[in-house]
């Protein structure tokens, strides 16, 4: 292998990883040797090394073979460039650990909060002006997902006003509520609306930095410059942004430093009106090990919750992902019913419910088959078994005896108080909705009552939940915490 194979491949390279990728990651190699079908790159850093090495080293290897060179696997040491460009030292440097502390790098542990996984990066970057560092430095952000734009979101009532919120940051006019704090359980959207915005907002204003990225990824960034000795560098780096996107922020409670940097950061951005978009699991208020300055600045602008998503809104997640899968199997057809069945069956977590679409397109296609109802359920069946709803009647009363601080031998009992009787209704609303139980199975669990009743309470809290708020938080909330 010859210098001059290494630059072939590296063109193709750039092509296929995309610019940003290529400057970040490829141009920093060195070809140094190939002896007994292992090829060995120079690397400004340990990190670097190994980042290529898992996320592009099959590419590399093909496009090698692809040009005659029998390559049987790479390998990555550390050695700093004979010469290096301004431009190159700010690809092999920007962010990382030099090489003096390649080793102290490789774990990517945080001092103040044990060991962390290595963070991903990169193909947004912003740039800061070149007062601000030697040579031009790189904010790497996550990879954007191409599939996860506003045209792909499915808008249901679960979730309209996070898409409508959403909607508003991403037109990027004058700053309305900063921040916007989106969030809800795993597989409701959040990150999808994330990836949305940044790419609505690289559409509408290519000039402004906009940055979006892990709390994880802050946080290894904020640790290699403590390392570094540049923490002042990371300051203005993330200050100097117009939109800062930070996706589950949870990950840096109890994290005494990097909550303290993400705070002055916080602050500056806020101050100079740059806007602020944050996701999270849960509430500020609820999140354990948060800094309470922090949760109070959560709180500062709109805070949106990514309600569990309805029979409906599952079911047109599903039509629209058939729509796109019509066009890799256009030979592939789906009876009447299977769509409706999975929507009801896979209620909690719509990344399960589209992986097992995909799936079952993959199968059908394999063998030729239509896809039918009974073939779904031969191809899922571990799936439909772990979505199975298993909440029982007795999980549903003690819960909403906790949440209404009411004990349970009350919700059982003939009393019908006002406080008593509204968590009752909302406990059988639960249990018809939750379990599979029948309307007089549940009368009798509740104190051998008839299902008329039952169905009373039900149609009664359907009813309420369209005009009274808090009977609607405290269903959704209860619903959550049952489903968990």
């Amino acid at each position: 292998m010859t210098d001059d194979t290494w630059g072939r491949v590296s063109k193709l390279l750039k092509r296929s990883v995309g610019n940003n990728n290529y400057t970040t990651w490829i141009k920093p190699l060195r070809f140094l040797k190939e002896e007994a079908g292992v090829v060995t790159f120079g690397v400004p850093t340990v990190f670097i090394g190994d980042w290529v090495s898992r996320n592009f080293g099959d590419q590399i290897r093909q496009h090698l073979m692809a040009e005659g060179e029998a390559v049987e696997r790479l390998r990555f040491v550390v050695a700093p460039p004979a010469q290096a460009s301004a431009d190159q030292a700010c690809a092999a440097t920007a962010g990382d650990a030099p090489a003096g502390k390649a080793q102290a790098a490789r774990a990517g542990r945080d001092p103040e909060d044990g060991d962390m996984d290595e963070a991903a990066t990169t193909t947004r970057t912003a740039t800061v002006p070149a007062s601000a560092a030697s040579v031009t430095d790189e904010i790497p952000g996550a990879p954007l997902d191409a599939r996860f734009t506003f045209d792909s979101f499915v808008v249901g009532k679960p979730n309209e006003l996070a898409n409508a919120a959403a909607r508003r940051v991403a037109s990027s006019g004058p700053v309305t509520f900063n921040p916007l704090f989106l969030y809800g359980g795993v597989g409701l959207g959040k990150t999808h609306l994330m990836h949305a915005i940044a790419w609505e907002l690289q559409a509408r204003s290519p000039e402004k930095k906009v940055v979006y990225l892990s709390a994880e990824q802050f946080m290894y960034r904020f640790v290699q410059s403590l390392r570094d000795r540049s923490t002042m560098d990371f300051k203005q780096l993330f200050r100097s942004v117009d939109v800062l996107m930070v996706d589950d922020v949870q990950f840096i409670a109890g994290k005494n430093s990097t909550q303290d940097e993400f705070f002055h950061t916080f602050n500056a951005l806020v101050d100079q009106g740059r806007q602020i978009i944050i996701s999270g699991d849960r509430s500020p208020s609820e999140m354990d090990g948060m800094d309470e300055r922090i949760r109070s600045r959560l709180q500062w602008g709109l805070v949106v919750d990514l309600h569990p998503t309805d029979y409906e809104l599952r079911l047109g997640i599903l039509q629209s992902k058939v729509e796109q899968y019509r066009r890799d199997y256009p030979q592939l057809d789906i009876a009447n019913g299977v769509l409706e069945f999975l929507a009801h069956r896979i209620s909690t977590n719509v990344r399960v419910l589209e992986g097992a679409l995909t799936r079952l397109f993959a199968f059908a296609s394999l063998v030729g088959r239509e896809i039918t109802l009974d073939l779904t359920q031969d191809c899922l069946a571990d799936i439909l078994r772990a979505s199975d709803r298993k909440v029982t009647i007795d999980e549903i009363i003690r819960k909403v005896s906790e949440h209404y601080n009411i004990r349970m031998s009350d919700i059982l009992s003939p009393k019908r108080t006002r406080t008593i009787a509204r968590p009752r209704q909302v406990a059988m609303y639960l249990a018809k909705q939750l379990t599979s139980r029948s309307l007089p199975e549940i009368g009798r669990r509740f104190g051998g009552r008839d299902h008329t009743t039952v169905l009373h309470a039900v149609r009664k809290i359907e009813e309420l939940r369209s005009i009274d708020n808090q009977i609607d938080e405290d269903v959704e909330l209860l619903r959550r915490m049952l489903e968990a």
